[in-house]
Order: C-alpha cells, then sequence, then structure tokens
C-alpha cells in the first residue's frame, strides 16, 4: 500500500517555521493503531489524516504518542492540502472530530479556523503548577489544558519548565500567557504528557485564550504570537461561543508512505 502525504507549516508565511503538520487525505480509515505508527514515524506535533464523509469531512489528529481531540495548526494544513495540493472548490470546508463540527474558510491571502469556545473553570495556582513552571503564576484555569497567567512576555519567553513535573499535572498540557509587547497576548504550549514538550504554534489553545483576553481587554479582535523557537502569529477573533482564528500555511514537503 502506498499513501500519499504532505508536509505544511503553518501559522506562517516562511518554511521553517509556524509549526509543522503531516496531512493524509485518505479514501477508508486506517485502523487506529496504523495511524499511530505513521504518526510516531512522522514524529511531528501533530499528523492529521482526513476521510470525505458526505458533505463533511472527518479529521483526527495523532501525535507521536497519542490522539487528540482538537487541533488546530493541523486543521490549518489540512484545508491547506484540500485547497492548494487536491483543489477542492469554493471558500469553506467543514470538518466534522471529536470536538463536534469544525471550519476553514478562506479570507484573501488567509485561511480562518472556526473552533468552539474552550470551557475552563478558575482555580487556584498550585504549589505544583508554580513548581513547575519555575516562574511565579498570577492566575490560572483549568478545562482539557491548565492555563496559566504570568506577568510579563518576557516571563513567558524566559520560562524553562520541568517538564517531568509538567507531565504529572492534570489536562493535556500547560499554556502561559501575559501581555504583550507588540501584541495583544503571547503563550507557549507544553504538552509532555502526550509527546510534546512545546509545540511551535498551537491554534487549539486559543479556544481558550481568546476568551480570556477578549474579556479582559475588553475586545474581541485580537492579535497572538506564540514565542516558542519557531514561533508563530494568530489573527483571532470572538465570536460568541465560536473562535474566529486565522493565519497562514506553506507547503514545504510532499512523499509517498510505502507500506
Amino acid at each position: 500500500m502506498r499513501l500519499a502525504f504532505h508536509q505544511i507549516d503553518a501559522f506562517t508565511q516562511q518554511p521553517f517555521s509556524g509549526n509543522p503538520a503531516v496531512v493524509y487525505r485518505l479514501d477508508t480509515w486506517l485502523s487506529d493503531n496504523l495511524m499511530q505508527q505513521i504518526a510516531a514515524e512522522h514524529n511531528q506535533a501533530e499528523t492529521a489524516f482526513v476521510v470525505r464523509e458526505g458533505e463533511h469531512w472527518h479529521i483526527r489528529w495523532f501525535t507521536p504518542a497519542a490522539e487528540v481531540p482538537l487541533c488546530g495548526h493541523a486543521t490549518l494544513a489540512a484545508a491547506h492540502v484540500l485547497f492548494e495540493v487536491y483543489g477542492e472548490p469554493g471558500e469553506r470546508l467543514a470538518f466534522t472530530c471529536k470536538s463536534g463540527a469544525l471550519a476553514v474558510s478562506r479570507e484573501t491571502d488567509r485561511l480562518v479556523l472556526d473552533f468552539p469556545v474552550a470551557r475552563v473553570a478558575d482555580v487556584p495556582v498550585s504549589a505544583e503548577l508554580e513548581r513547575a513552571l519555575g516562574v511565579p503564576v498570577v492566575a490560572a484555569q483549568q478545562g482539557n489544558e491548565l492555563l496559566a497567567v504570568l506577568e510579563s512576555e518576557q516571563a513567558v519567553r524566559a520560562c524553562r519548565p520541568d517538564f517531568v513535573a509538567l507531565a504529572q499535572l492534570p489536562g493535556l498540557g500547560v499554556i502561559i500567557t501575559a501581555p504583550g509587547e507588540q501584541h495583544d497576548f503571547v503563550s507557549r504550549y507544553f504538552a509532555p504528557a502526550i509527546g510534546i514538550n512545546e509545540d511551535p504554534v498551537t491554534g487549539s489553545t486559543h479556544c481558550l485564550l481568546v476568551p480570556y483576553w477578549a474579556k479582559r481587554l475588553g475586545r474581541n479582535e485580537l492579535k497572538a504570537f506564540q514565542c516558542s523557537a519557531r514561533g508563530g502569529e494568530l489573527h483571532c477573533r470572538l465570536e460568541g461561543e465560536r473562535v474566529k482564528i486565522a493565519g497562514h500555511a506553506i507547503l514545504v514537503a510532499s512523499g509517498t508512505l510505502h507500506l
């Protein structure tokens, strides 16, 4: 069996920046075990698999270690592949996944993710969280991810966490965030429990970040930057119970997997 794949750098216009994802457009689903093995072989933050089901595309995402319920950058990558490589018509792609209905639209030269707002609750700042991050935490929220608010962009950039300790905390991963110096807010995302010490640019975490910063700053249009080593810029908008996340994507590699 031969399967075509395409590697995309998402949330960037330049190769070797943003967040890489591998995309497979399949005719029918492979076994869960085989998809996990393929993701481990590519060893990227996410490998996305899409299968057409009626008018929608069913999408699933795998890290090298586990399947995840939602992923932004790999959805952006999948939409770029479907539009630009396979020539899908129209300006909007509808997706279904474990987290519900998603969509990606073309707006000028950007792709725009349409994701659900993530449900979170305020939680006390624990000593375990501060020890794992090695920096003071101003406030915290807990949902599928643990959100930690720091004092400044400098604190976010300087954070050198203990990944073993982070993996023991509740949730899929830990987001750190603070007001930005040139952006409305900045963030980083650590998920060692699912095989990703630090993700370069994470669309799905902005389902928590955008509602938090929209409320704190008093406006719904926000410009964000994820200040990982590769880095990436996200243009965000809160619309009721949905978060719109816009960014660019670029094809960097294509190939064939031989099984």
